[in-house]
């Protein structure tokens, strides 16, 4: 009790140094401002348990994909968020300024390879016949397309953490800046297809006609389903939100209003990763894309009951 009391008072004591600093000691900082050192702690804790969640996970039930998307992302923003509270004792140095602005623009990256496997997933679960593209292509086009964002952003990254100027600083942030509206074209593409998959299925109009004994023909939305179909579509928003904010953040320079205020960091990237990273904890795929028995509906024949009982993830 006396060592959090103590915690606590430390905190109290930094904030009010902080408030207590000039305006010309702020914009020596790297940041424009001091980061939070709490608020990097609260990151820092909720990334360690999703991450090990996710390894668990993947492990537990045999996801093996599981583990270089979601939670090598999770890995990537402890690094981040580590360089941040390091930050916190040392707002100008500029290695951990570093870490943390190059490896939190690129650890979501991963975690978008998981929503196009999955999506993969659900189609052909539901029917490959009600979407443009077929489960083996949605991973053929766009996880090579997240691969290409990921070595984008980091060679921006590279030449603005080498750059010994202002120049410099700002042509990395504009490759930054083209990979990262490279993704977002990539979710805008991937969104909208999913949104035509999932209208398609829903009012029962394919885009091809289908055998009825094909993997492609429809089946029926199970509740574990409809769930994993709407987590998907959730985490999606919330890291299209993060990239709008990446977007104007970056396009705003290194000195803009946008990445000089604090919160809107903590609130539009580590906040919209997180909700996207903890919905594949709660909705793990493990658990709601996993085979289950099917009683007979209007659009299901003895053999395609026979084939789902064969199925896995």
């Amino acid at each position: 009790m006396n060592s959090t009391i103590s915690l606590l008072s430390q905190l109290v004591t930094r904030d009010s140094d902080e408030s207590q600093m000039t305006d010309l000691e702020l914009d020596n900082a790297q940041y424009g401002y001091i980061p939070s050192e709490s608020v990097a702690i609260l990151f820092l804790v909720l990334y360690g348990i999703s991450t090990v969640l996710h390894i668990g996970q993947s492990f537990y039930f045999r996801l093996w994909w599981l583990l270089p998307t979601a939670a090598l992302c999770g890995v990537g923003e402890l690094v981040g968020w580590g360089g941040r509270l390091w930050s916190s004792f040392s707002p100008r140095e500029d290695t951990p300024f570093i870490i943390q602005i190059s490896t939190t623009i690129l650890a979501p990256t991963p975690l978008l390879a998981a929503s196009f496997m999955i999506m993969s997933r659900l189609i052909q679960r539901l029917g490959a016949s009600y979407s443009w593209l077929t489960p083996t292509w949605y991973t053929r086009i766009f996880l090579p397309c997240d691969i290409i964002a990921l070595v984008v952003q980091g060679v921006g990254g590279g030449i603005a953490s080498s750059a010994d100027d202002q120049a410099g600083a700002e042509k990395g942030a504009q490759v930054m800046l083209g990979g990262i509206g490279f993704q977002f074209a990539v979710i805008i593409i991937f969104s909208i297809l999913a949104l035509d998959f999932t209208t398609r299925y829903l009012l029962d109009r394919p885009v091809r006609r289908a055998d009825s004994s094909s993997t492609s023909s429809r089946k029926p939305m199970t509740p574990r389903l409809k769930v994993m179909s709407i987590a998907l579509g959730f985490s999606t928003v919330v890291l299209f939100i993060r990239s709008v904010y990446r977007l104007i953040e970056l396009n705003d320079g290194w000195n803009g209003r946008i990445i000089e205020t604090e919160v809107y960091f903590n609130v539009l990237d580590g906040g919209m990763v997180v909700l996207a990273i903890f919905t594949l904890n709660l909705i793990h795929p493990g658990v709601f894309l996993a085979a289950e028995p099917q009683l007979p509906s209007a659009y299901t024949s003895p053999s395609e009951i026979k084939l789902r009982s064969q199925e896995s993830v």
